[in-house]
């Protein structure tokens, strides 16, 4: 299992503070809507000159057509980010033109697909999707699993379930993790980190508990010692 820490502070200058502060980790960085609208590619240029090794998630969550999607995707290449998302509920269509164009590339980053935020809670997202959240959840990883992608987001609690319908091989990447059962906040499906290792997770996002944190480099150090 491995550690992405969120990059969400209010300010590129906080986030690049907090990369530094945490550099002799080589661990995975996520930029997200704010991080990305904001600072633009110039701050995946600035976390790399900080350390080279750090890996970045771009976290878009992609959602439109099929072909806007690929076309987005085929943009994403340009970045040198390591892993990307899209969210499952565009279709199988969707994935799989991904997918499809991303063959035509020697290398590509990791692509997952989102299956339910970890925002909702049953009842919302039974308002949305006219389901629960595990059943639809093993159904967009089925999808995504068939589309060719690499892997889904979810929480830690349909971490287990999804491998069992796809495989183990198929990654899981589960945000609001409060590695020491820390405050969940608007969060409402959030585990620890014993939780996520017995579910299997391939990777841990975390966020607030180390920014947040007086010490964000011992909690990345405490974490990595759990992991």
């Amino acid at each position: 299992m491995e550690l992405c820490v969120a990059l969400d502070l209010p300010t590129k200058q906080e986030n690049l503070e907090l990369v530094e502060k945490i550099k002799k980790y080589d661990v995975w960085l996520k930029v997200g809507f704010r991080s990305y609208i904001r600072d633009g590619a110039d701050f995946l240029k600035d976390i790399k000159k900080i350390n080279p090794n750090f890996k970045i998630f771009l976290d878009l969550k992609l959602y439109d057509i099929p072909n806007t999607m690929a076309d987005a995707a085929e943009s994403i290449m340009g970045l040198g980010v390591d892993m990307f998302n899209v969210h499952a509920s565009a279709g199988k269509r969707a994935m799989s033109g991904v997918m499809d164009r991303l063959k035509a590339y020697e290398k590509r980053p990791i692509v997952l697909a989102v299956t339910a935020l970890t925002s909702f809670s049953e009842e919302e997202f039974k308002e949305v999707y006219e389901n629960g959240i595990a059943q639809k959840a093993d159904q967009f990883a089925k999808d995504a699993y068939e589309s060719g992608l690499d892997g889904v987001v979810c929480s830690a609690f349909e971490s287990a379930s999804i491998k069992s319908v796809t495989r183990n091989e198929f990654m899981t990447l589960t945000p609001g993790i409060r590695p020491f059962g820390e405050d969940a906040g608007d969060q409402k499906r959030v585990a620890d980190i014993n939780y996520a290792q017995n579910a299997f997770v391939d990777f841990i996002v975390v966020g607030r508990p180390i920014y947040n944190s007086t010490n964000p480099k011992s909690i990345v150090k405490r974490i990595i010692e759990k992991l």
